[in-house]
């Protein structure tokens, strides 16, 4: 039963409600991708911008007002260096097909940007280089888990070490991988048993406490001196106070993770009204670490449903300094949202452990390298026309965002965007007028 109301209320029906992965925005995005034409992803750009998402989420509601000038897109920093800014969401080796992953993993690589292994483990194979120059090593290794595949040896192997304490798409609970989808080679992997369905409990030893938190960076800081210790943390009421409490434990990374986008194995109990749209938890983060004196210690960054070069500069002036993209990664793989990741039944090859669905993936990483390219000059434009530089230059300028005004419901016109707008100024928040 949980099934079948999981298809009948998420999954896209002509005529049903409205979804911003349709049958037009998949095919624009993917076609864009694999044709490499820059065309055809402003035009799924631009139909996510429409007025058609105009109440779709909470940015969708706001626009930003320059200050200044536009400039030539000549003088804005260049595509390579907003890219090393991008990262992939942390979907596992298990959950996704070993030849999903590993398109996630090069394709990051090779724009500088860095690809997250999610809680499975990476097989000791991909830290070698390959003969082309490719490296199928991610860069991210998240600590879900002691016990998923997490040894030395995957640890002194990354850049970044995640400690994942929630997930945006259910919060409070680790992610899940069924029975199912755990075969002989994912079970070794993990350090597991094959056949046997796997959750993750608290990471590496119980977290009752920031003073536990700050443990647990120390041993991953000791563990890889070279490292950056990120801890993902989901949009929440409060998740501001959190941030800080992390920020002292000498987190180097905080990820505020929004509940749209997700994974696609959550139980029915907890996708339903769990956590809270990424723009709430960031803005409250961002000036809860100003506020507290604390915002230049750390890097923010945010991930939740973001599809376009839009997102990111909204993301920038809310305060966040890197982003995360998942679901829109996997479509330009080549996933089609059948929304089955969880029977291991994906008829393209992306969310499979089946030998022969495998044989049906075609996605390459060449494709994701032309979309995070594409999102990068779009964020160009966009800053051109803003009339900055660099993307370092809007982080937190919530002054340059403002409430648009056409095609206001009347219950849409009862929303106060006060506090998300809000900015920290000699200690102090300053709200916008109502």
């Amino acid at each position: 039963l949980g099934d079948v109301y999981k298809r009948q209320v998420y999954q896209w029906r002509s005529g049903g409600e409205r979804h911003m992965f349709n049958p037009q925005t998949v095919f624009a995005l993917q076609q864009a991708c694999r044709e490499n034409d820059y065309t055809m992803f402003k035009r799924f750009s631009s139909e996510l911008n429409s007025s058609a998402f105009a109440n779709q989420n909470l940015r969708s509601m706001l626009t930003f007002t320059p200050q200044r000038l536009p400039i030539p897109i000549e003088q804005v920093e260049s595509v390579d260096s907003i890219c090393k800014r991008f990262k992939t969401g942390a979907m596992s080796y298990g959950s996704l097909s070993q030849e999903a992953h590993e398109c996630l993993a090069i394709a990051m690589n090779r724009i500088g940007g860095k690809s997250n292994t999610g809680e499975g483990g990476e097989h000791p194979s991909r830290f070698r280089p390959q003969p082309d120059g490719d490296s199928k090593r991610s860069s991210i290794k998240q600590v879900a888990s002691g016990r998923f595949g997490v040894t030395s040896n995957y640890l002194v192997n990354a850049d970044e070490i995640q400690i994942k304490i929630a997930q945006g798409a259910k919060p409070g609970e680790g992610g899940q991988l069924p029975g199912g989808k755990v075969y002989p080679w994912i079970a070794e992997c993990r350090g597991t048993t094959a056949g046997i369905g796997l959750i993750s409990p608290p990471p590496h030893h119980d977290i009752y406490s920031i003073e536990d938190l700050a443990e647990l960076i120390h041993d991953l800081k000791n563990a890889n001196p070279r490292a950056k210790i990120s801890v993902k943390l989901v949009s929440e009421v409060g998740v501001g106070t959190i941030a800080a409490g992390v920020v002292k434990a000498c987190a180097d990374v905080v990820l505020i993770s929004g509940y749209d986008g997700g994974t696609g194995a959550s139980p029915r109990t907890s996708i339903n009204h769990a956590g809270l749209p990424w723009e709430l938890g960031l803005m409250e983060t961002h000036q809860t670490l100003l506020l507290n004196n604390l915002r230049n210690r750390v890097t923010l960054e945010t991930d939740g449903k973001l599809m376009t070069g839009r997102d990111v500069i909204i993301a920038a002036l809310l305060g966040a300094e890197e982003f995360g993209f998942a679901t829109s990664a996997l479509i330009v793989l080549g996933c089609v949202m059948m929304r089955k990741c969880h029977q291991n039944t994906c008829p393209v090859g992306v969310a499979t452990q089946n030998e022969e669905l495998r044989r049906r993936f075609h996605g390459r990483s060449e494709y994701l390298v032309n979309f995070f390219t594409f999102l990068a000059q779009e964020v160009r434009e966009y800053l051109a026309e803003i009339g900055v530089e660099r993307l370092d230059d809007i982080i937190g300028r919530t002054d340059l965002i403002i409430r648009k005004s056409e095609n206001e419901s009347p219950k849409q016109s009862l929303i106060s965007f006060d506090k998300i707008l809000a900015r920290v100024d000699n200690g102090c928040l300053l709200y916008t007028s109502p």
